[in-house]
């Protein structure tokens, strides 16, 4: 049996600030978009509100400079971002002059600013495809794909139905990338469960993970197979330093691994995009990801069996050097046992996506021939075990 991970990074349509970061305009536009909806909730609205508010709809490109007045943007849909207001107003715009809040407080409107999407590159798409066709797994983690609909199509449409089982829970993340997985006839999902209300220890009123740790539960002939799928905090600094965030999503899906193997589970799977690489090949060191891949975690990395075959580089994301390697799979020693191949398959990756020729590296699809037609910016990787 082939188990697989893959960052697929959105399939039909993507938020445009995710797609900024080339131009480094990612960070404000969504550092603007989390005060915002964070602000937007205060049950009162003091004047320093209504001016940060102003200003994160203004970097949102939801209200634009004209004439030297703030108004609200004629062509809204070519912003980073739309204002829905359901109920209640929020803003209001004199025939003359700046815009301005006229919300006194949460209780006054309902809505939000959602971000704006824009189609993927449909040769990105099939890309896609392609390199799950190509990975052939029988469970497949996939990573920021936009919702259950989009995956149950994309199966459908791009996979000629290949997987008998779709599956995804919305997660935390109001970008639209979630974390889902898909499986053969050979695996039947038999139960997911979801922690998406997980507290934050270390910030009051606030959930602990970016996106969610769903729990799969899959019946494999007469085995069962539980597989944890995660995206872990992204490395982005918008915030402050990304490391603590993460270290803490790490320690909890250490202990829900622990949990399982109390009430008695042997063949565990941990996957997905963690978001941060060794910073040494030799011994391997993984700072944040420690109750997961330190000396005194049980957990096994497959990337360090003598039976996966990395390829030419040690990573899996752009340029896939040995900090690059993002995504995981480790297992419980008793799955580690079984496990008889593995690698990572970078025929959808471009690498760093400033390159104007192909890797030199590895050998990627020939339709692929710039960054805009690449899979994604991460590999996949695999492996296969017997049960």
């Amino acid at each position: 049996m082939r188990l697989a991970s893959f960052n697929v990074e959105n399939l039909f349509a993507r938020a445009r600030a995710l797609n900024a970061t080339a131009t480094g305009e990612m960070n404000p536009i969504l550092r603007a978009f989390d005060r915002f909806n964070t602000l937007a909730a205060k049950h009162e609205y003091k004047p320093e509100d209504k001016a940060a508010l102003l200003e994160d709809l203004e970097t949102l490109e939801v209200v634009v400079r004209t004439s030297g007045a703030l108004r609200l943007n004629r062509d809204p849909f070519s912003g980073w971002a739309l204002l829905r207001e359901n109920r209640g107003d929020f803003l209001m715009q004199p025939k003359k002059g700046d815009v301005r809040i006229v919300a006194k407080g949460r209780s006054d409107w309902i809505g939000w600013v959602e971000l704006t999407t824009e189609p993927d590159d449909e040769l990105a798409i099939r890309m896609t495809a392609r390199v799950i066709d190509d990975v052939g797994a029988d469970v497949l983690a996939v990573i920021e794909a936009e919702s259950r609909p989009s995956l149950v199509r994309f199966n459908d449409e791009m996979l000629n139905s290949r997987y008998a089982h779709v599956m995804l829970i919305d997660g935390n993340d109001r970008r639209g990338i979630d974390v889902g997985l898909l499986t053969s006839a050979a695996a039947e999902i038999m139960s997911v469960t979801s922690h998406v209300d997980d507290p934050d220890p270390a910030r009051p009123g606030q959930t602990l993970f970016s996106r969610d740790c769903p729990v799969y539960r899959l019946r494999v002939g007469n085995h069962e197979l539980w597989v944890l799928v995660n995206h872990l905090k992204s490395q982005s600094f918008t915030f402050g330093s990304p490391d603590p965030l993460r270290t803490r999503q790490a320690e909890r899906v250490r202990a829900i691994y622990d949990e399982l193997r109390a009430e008695g589970a042997e063949l565990l799977a941990v996957v997905g995009d963690f978001n941060k690489g060794p910073t040494s090949d030799d011994p391997p060191k993984h700072p944040t990801l420690e109750a997961l891949l330190g000396a005194g975690s049980p957990l096994v990395d497959t990337h360090v069996l003598p039976v996966f075959d990395a390829g030419p580089r040690p990573g899996t994301f752009q340029a896939c050097g040995v900090r690059d390697r993002l995504d995981y799979i480790v297992v419980s020693p008793e799955l580690a046992d079984r496990v008889s191949a593995g690698g990572v398959n970078r025929s959808g990756l471009w690498g760093n996506p400033k390159n104007k020729n192909p890797p030199s590296k590895w050998t990627v699809f020939p339709p692929i021939t710039a960054a805009l037609h690449a899979a994604s910016d991460h590999a996949a990787v695999w492996i296969d075990f017997d049960l």
